[in-house]
């Protein structure tokens, strides 16, 4: 069973609220949906976190070795495509490229085995976990309303993050995380993502610490990119002194990006994404190395119901996990499968045990979005 074909759709439309400094419009594409289809018939689905013109130049250059090549081996093809095109790689748009192409080659091997990528991944050691739902903050009046409406959909978790927090002064950093207590209530977790990957993060350590300590004060379950990504030390010496758990880990790509900041004990979470890390396979590498080192594995899931399906398997897959990422509302991921993730009434989302991710795209939602 053969690669004979790929189709590239970019997403727009539908694009959310984003925490970039000049902000996305619904229109923008900042999603690629990845669809490899086999000699015989059989599609399977990817999805990368970056632009269809980004993901076409980087296909361009992969197609040649990735057409024919075996179906069922996702791992030695993924690993066959960074490796051959090292010195155009390396991260960036070519490793955010076969980070869909690996997706697409799990879903399409848990086809033709018949089984649940999580299985295929080495075994379920869970059948659901807690999502905890993604947005943004906002001034205390409408953050509130953005809070009951996130709980009425039946979050039990949910993560607050980037503007107006650290982008003014402290009292209103208290001032939003108590709004946001205050709205909630004891019952729902809480974790604060401050978005330190923006253009120009203007904090360092002692902001960072000082802030995590207030943080620790509303039982906030972890506190994310409170430091620029490539910050290590700063990021060990936050970890070594903050009162609660630190995160970060989305912006990076590569198993060997991921080591230091785990051999150093620089975070007490992280958070690959696997739409752009590499795929399932690197995502799925970082996520043992992380076990290995008492890291817990928490995968940044700002993307689409296909990439939400992939980090349902990975977690599943791994002996301990407790989240996923869940963006709320989002129509790539409320519309975008025939059976869209719902949260349980306690809370939790079900993995996917049919072949494959265990989705199916929703083809209506396919042609109002892409492009």
């Amino acid at each position: 069973m053969k690669i004979s074909g790929i189709t590239i759709t970019g997403l727009r439309g539908g694009t959310v609220e984003g925490g970039w400094a000049d902000e996305l419009a619904p229109e923008d594409d900042v999603h690629t949906i990845v669809q490899l289809r086999t000699d015989d018939g059989l599609v399977g689905v990817g999805s990368v976190f970056t632009s269809k013109a980004l993901v076409e130049a980087a296909v361009k250059l992969l197609w040649p070795l990735l057409e024919g090549e075996r179906a069922d081996e996702p791992a030695r093809v993924s690993e066959r495509l960074r490796q051959s095109f090292f010195w155009q790689g390396r991260g960036g748009s070519v490793e955010h490229a076969i980070s869909g192409i690996d997706i697409a080659l799990w879903d399409l091997f848990g086809k033709i085995c018949k089984q649940p990528v999580a299985r295929l991944l080495g075994g379920c050691f869970r059948d659901k976990i807690k999502p905890y739902g993604s947005i943004l903050f906002d001034e205390p009046g409408p953050l509130r309303e953005k809070l009951q409406r996130t709980v009425a959909r039946g979050f039990r978790a949910i993560k607050l993050g980037w503007r107006p927090f650290g982008r003014r002064d402290a009292k209103t950093d208290e001032l939003l995380v108590k709004t946001a207590r205050d709205a909630v209530g004891p019952g729902v977790e809480l974790m604060v993502d401050a978005g330190g990957s923006e253009q120009f993060w203007p904090h360092g350590y002692k902001w960072a610490l000082t802030t995590a300590k207030m943080l620790a004060n509303y039982d906030i379950v972890w506190f994310e990119e409170a430091l620029p990504p490539d910050d290590l030390e700063g990021f060990i010496e936050l970890r070594r002194h903050a009162p609660l758990p630190i995160a970060t880990g989305e912006v990076l790509t590569r198993r060997q990006n991921f080591r230091p900041f785990l051999e150093k004990h620089a975070v007490d979470i992280i958070q690959p994404d696997c739409t752009k890390c590499g795929g399932i396979t690197e995502a799925h590498r970082i996520a043992w190395m992380a076990y290995e080192h008492n890291v817990l594995y928490v995968p940044h899931g700002w993307n689409t119901a296909i990439g939400l399906a992939a980090d349902l398997h990975l977690t599943a897959a791994l002996p301990v996990a407790r989240y996923v990422e869940f963006l709320t509302p989002s129509p790539y991921i409320d519309d975008l499968i025939t059976q869209p993730f719902r949260p349980d009434a306690e809370g939790f989302l079900h993995v996917p045990m049919t072949p494959g991710l265990g989705i199916d795209l929703n083809q209506d939602a396919v042609k109002r979005y892409g492009f």
